[in-house]
């Protein structure tokens, strides 16, 4: 796969509501001219997401076109397997990406992690997850609730 930056479903979804404008600015700049790749995973969680909102067509048109200008990712034996290695090392190393409640998380970093790519996420639950080079802005250690603290070295923390 070419190079490119794999996104985070909120951040990829940021600049479709007007609550999100300041993330997606946040962002812009480590998207703007890169090849965008998406998990499955977000493509489904952005489009429940839509469903789950009422969206009406206009919405959901401008949602579909941005999730065709991206790279979407299946998964494949290959990712699988990555999925499971990935999991496994995060569980020996006592990350949250390991539990149940992060599956979906974990389906991004794997994706970002088996293709070498850099991960733009806001969510502070991708921080020191084996093999993964982390581009955020959040401070946040926890995860985008804020719930649990655990607090693993960032790859690398932008300004």
């Amino acid at each position: 796969m070419n190079s490119g930056v794999v996104v985070d479903t909120g951040v990829f979804g940021a600049s479709l509501s007007r609550r999100g404008s300041h993330l997606a600015s946040l962002y812009a700049r480590h998207l703007t001219g890169q090849v965008l790749v998406l998990a499955a995973q977000s493509v489904a969680e952005l489009r429940y997401g839509a469903l789950l909102a009422g969206w009406g067509h206009g919405r959901v048109d401008e949602l579909e076109r941005r999730i065709a200008a991206a790279r979407v990712v299946p998964p494949d034996n290959e990712l699988v397997w990555a999925h499971a290695r990935l999991r496994v090392a995060c569980r020996n190393a006592g990350h949250p990406l390991a539990a149940d409640a992060h599956a979906a998380n974990l389906w991004v970093a794997v994706t970002a992690v088996h293709f070498g790519m850099p991960l733009v996420a806001h969510d502070g639950v991708f921080r020191g997850t084996p093999g993964l080079a982390l581009v955020t802005n959040s401070t946040n250690g926890a995860g985008s609730g804020g719930k649990r603290r655990w607090v693993g070295p960032p790859i690398l923390l932008l300004a």
